[in-house]
């Protein structure tokens, strides 16, 4: 009786810890909704410090048109276009579904406009006439988007279209948007800042980002926010402390508000992680995030060692998921 009632204290106080470990976590995870997929990459050396479904294919929605701008990117550094050339908005530009900006077919705009209103409106007829304009039309520079992604490294995304509006088989995981993330921020600082900008003035009217993490997360500078019923809402966003930058990305969020805060959290994590570290602290991100997975482990591993198996009770501790845990540290492209 003795035994039995050491092992059932065991397991209370077992018990108890999980609680508590639960309410020290900082962080809440989306793993259990469906189309969620995540990842978070150190800028600099592309460790990966998090990661969630990150091979797994989504649709991005309107990240796509983060290589958009890459190309078009491309395109200005080659001398191939200017900012001050002048874009003609053609019927099928000007046929695409929100989110746009509403000109009619023989409408012109400039590149420099055109790419600072993708940017924060994510305007889908713009996303179009700048691809015609650079290829002759979308279906070409869809083409040159996904030969671009593979000389990046993004070997699990295939761009059938400028925009990110759903097509069966334009897919992306976070990984690969992670990647192209570091891509632009490492091949065109000085272009990158067009992210960062919480507003653009086109012709006296000041058009807002779509990306409230802009005004709302201080450290945040980037990047790019979509969403499409068939995509969830997502982000890939990047932040700047001391010197450390990180770089992350939410795929098939809920709501706008979770993936935001997801997206903060993470990033919130990830710094304090690596500061800990500094300190010799050997902690993971995942280890901060309150996963209903880590969390069970945590409770079973307490159960097993504290409850003795003499009188008949036997604990075991399942499996850990390892998609949970934060990965070794691997090279991004």
């Amino acid at each position: 009786m003795r035994i039995k009632a050491v092992a059932t204290l065991g397991i209370f106080s077992a018990l108890f810890a999980g609680f508590a470990l639960a309410a020290q976590a900082r962080a809440a995870s989306l793993y259990t909704v469906p189309k969620y997929a995540a990842i978070l990459v150190n800028s600099a050396d592309g460790e990966v410090l998090y990661a969630r479904q990150a091979d797994a294919p989504r649709y991005p929605a309107s990240i796509t048109k983060v290589m958009t701008l890459y190309v078009a990117f491309e395109e200005l550094r080659d001398g191939n276009i200017r900012e001050s050339d002048m874009i003609r908005i053609s019927s099928a530009a000007a046929r695409q579904p929100p989110s746009r900006l509403g000109l009619k077919p023989g409408a012109k705009i400039s590149v420099r406009e055109a790419m600072g209103i993708i940017a924060t409106k994510s305007a889908n007829d713009l996303a179009v006439a700048l691809a015609e304009y650079i290829s002759g039309s979308e279906s070409q520079f869809a083409t040159r988007m996904t030969q671009t992604a593979r000389r990046l490294g993004m070997s699990r995304t295939t761009f059938l279209n400028a925009s990110g509006l759903p097509a069966v088989g334009h897919m992306t995981t976070a990984r690969d948007i992670a990647t192209l993330s570091r891509a632009v921020i490492r091949d065109f600082p000085r272009r990158y800042p067009i992210f960062s900008q919480a507003s653009f003035e086109y012709e006296g009217q000041q058009i807002a980002s779509h990306n409230h993490l802009l005004k709302n997360n201080s450290g945040v500078d980037g990047i790019k926010t979509g969403f499409t019923n068939a995509a969830g809402f997502t982000l890939a966003a990047s932040a700047a402390n001391d010197g450390v930058r990180l770089i992350a990305v939410v795929l098939g969020g809920p709501s706008r508000m979770l993936r935001d805060n997801n997206v903060t959290e993470l990033l919130d994590t990830g710094f304090d992680v690596l500061n800990r570290r500094s300190r010799g602290d050997n902690t993971t991100v995942a280890a901060n995030f309150a996963e209903p997975d880590d969390l069970s482990d945590a409770i079973m591993d307490r159960m097993a060692s504290e409850a003795p198996s003499a009188d008949g009770l036997v604990l075991t501790s399942p499996a850990r998921n390892a998609a949970a845990t934060s990965l070794p540290a691997r090279q991004l492209p």
